[in-house]
């Protein structure tokens, strides 16, 4: 350890972007900084279950040029990003060369990428160490990430609960100070349900302004790779590493990013016209959740915003709409997991060895029931008599939402609502009930068939069961910087109300056993 003697326990509760500071300032080394999260994994995963695969030789190689670079001082020296040697980690769902992705599937076991997802090789090209990769609901299809082929992450929280999902291992591992920041995926709110109920903070980017060249696909208009982070300002330090142009993605906006890191600093959201949700808050919402929510409205009020009701009509057929056109992209883009390619191949017990038997014996033992259910599902909506009356007007109702954005849009800056409609729930609670799993996604849901921006960040704590609750911010597509500008602000006058950051008020799980926690 450095001359300043910071201990691991803090050095690993700092945020990002103090821990980038202190790395500039020599105040720590990245070696301290990578050992100090890789201890951290070793000492409570095993409670937590966030990590399938752990890259600590690859790390700590990486953070070690990071401090050889800055030790020789020059023009390299100068250049080095400014969250170099910062360390991170990556959902299993996003490629990776040198290490295993699984997309949570025993479909994939074990199989390697040749090549890195844009976002790693934009990682990589920022010299931050990769700590290791995310669990997840099997191919991200899940609201709980209790559908993974690899077991079920717990929330830090509360060890009987689920951490979300489908991104719930990125969500728990920065709520479990495992990693500092993490990337996921959002298809219909990966990545912000789980930042609700872990007291994180969640970005889904606008569609198209990330790349997602590399991200193993489940619906590609929807499916989007962002920010898991523990602050909104740390979120925008990785969005701007993440986003930008890609001409390997058919999908990625010319747009240059805007200077998201800028907007998190602004400090102000006087005169912005903040809208409430007519559709999203109220009945069906959990009252802590409720009351959460008003408490940010009273802060955002008082700050100086506008809040206006708006009302998106359609949104009350989003869900539905969703869970028709998510699984028939899902049916048509798992069809590459066939036993012939790569991944699992399983040979049929008897009669002929056709590829069609070898496929379908592959997919039945490679694939989860969720899986499954949803490719049965989409491959139903696509079929011939069917495309119109399902597809098609799930589509339709697509663009009714699009049309109630443009709408809610034009009355205020900002949209606001809470982020999932309760707190964690107990693991085992929903399994048995997809259609009330699903219901999770109702307030994130709309952002994706849309493609606009939409950030989550911890609103506190329920008075039923002193769970975090999640508060969403909605923007303009393209104009994620505002969700920045409002989100930070939000952020601030939260923590100057709890008397600092919500996480700090989480269990300590190095102290508690799986036990003691089981026991509560």
């Amino acid at each position: 350890m450095t001359e300043q003697n910071i201990s691991a326990d803090t050095l690993i509760r700092l945020s990002a972007a103090q821990l980038a500071e202190k790395l500039r300032a020599g105040e720590v080394t990245a070696v301290e900084a990578t050992q100090a999260y890789l201890d951290r994994i070793a000492a409570v995963d095993g409670k937590v279950n966030a990590f399938l695969h752990i890259n600590a030789e690859e790390a700590l190689a990486v953070a070690a040029e990071v401090d050889a670079i800055r030790a020789a001082g020059g023009a390299e020296a100068e250049a080095l990003h400014f969250l170099a040697g910062v360390p991170i980690a990556v959902k299993d769902l996003i490629v990776t060369i040198g290490q295993p992705t699984t997309a949570g599937s025993k479909i994939l076991e074990g199989w390697h990428s040749p090549y890195d997802a844009t976002v790693v090789e934009r990682l990589r090209a920022a010299k931050m160490p990769i700590l290791g990769k995310t669990n997840l609901d099997e191919f991200a299809m899940g609201s709980s990430t209790e559908h993974s082929a690899y077991g079920p992450t717990r929330n830090p929280w509360d060890l009987d609960r689920i951490p979300g999902g489908s991104g719930g291992g990125s969500a728990a591992a920065v709520a479990a100070f495992e990693a500092p920041l993490a990337l996921g995926t959002d298809t219909g709110g990966s990545i912000r349900q789980p930042g609700a109920v872990t007291g994180t903070v969640g970005v889904k980017p606008t569609y198209g302004s990330v790349s997602r060249y590399g991200a193993i696909a489940m619906a590609s208009s929807l499916d989007q790779i962002g920010p898991v982070t523990r602050t909104v300002l740390d979120s925008a330090l990785l969005h701007q590493v993440i986003g930008g142009h890609d001409p390997r993605d058919s999908t990625s906006l010319p747009d240059p990013l805007a200077d998201l890191v800028a907007a998190a600093k602004t400090g102000s959201v006087e005169g912005l016209r903040i809208g409430i949700i007519k559709e999203l808050h109220g009945e069906g919402y959990q009252a802590g959740v409720e009351n959460r929510f008003n408490d940010a409205l009273a802060l955002l009020k008082d700050a100086g915003a506008e809040i206006v009701e708006v009302s998106c009509p359609n949104f009350q057929y989003a869900l539905g709409a969703y869970y028709l056109i998510m699984p028939s992209e899902a049916s048509s883009n798992l069809a590459k997991f066939d036993g012939v390619r790569y991944g699992l191949r399983v040979l049929p017990e008897e009669g002929p060895m056709t590829i069609e038997r070898v496929m379908g014996a592959t997919r039945a033992a490679g694939f989860g029931d969720e899986v499954k259910r949803r490719i049965i599902l989409g491959t139903y909506a696509l079929s011939a008599g069917y495309y119109d009356a399902y597809y098609g007007s799930a589509q339709k109702v697509r663009t009714l939402v699009q049309r109630d954005f443009e709408a809610a849009f034009a009355q205020a800056d900002v949209l606001i609502s809470p982020t999932a409609p309760t707190t964690a729930f107990p693991l085992g609670e929903k399994l048995d009930d997809p259609l009330a799993m699903y219901l999770n996604d109702v307030a994130t849901i709309p952002a994706n068939l849309a493609g606009v921006p939409g950030l989550s960040l911890p609103g506190g704590l329920a008075d039923e069961d002193g769970l975090p609750v999640g508060i969403q911010l909605l923007a303009p597509a393209r104009e994620d910087a505002r969700l920045y500008r409002v989100g930070a602000v939000l952020e601030s006058l939260l923590e100057a109300k709890w008397g600092g950051p919500l996480l700090a008020q989480a269990p300590d799980l190095a102290a508690e056993s799986l036990e003691t926690q089981e026991a509560k």
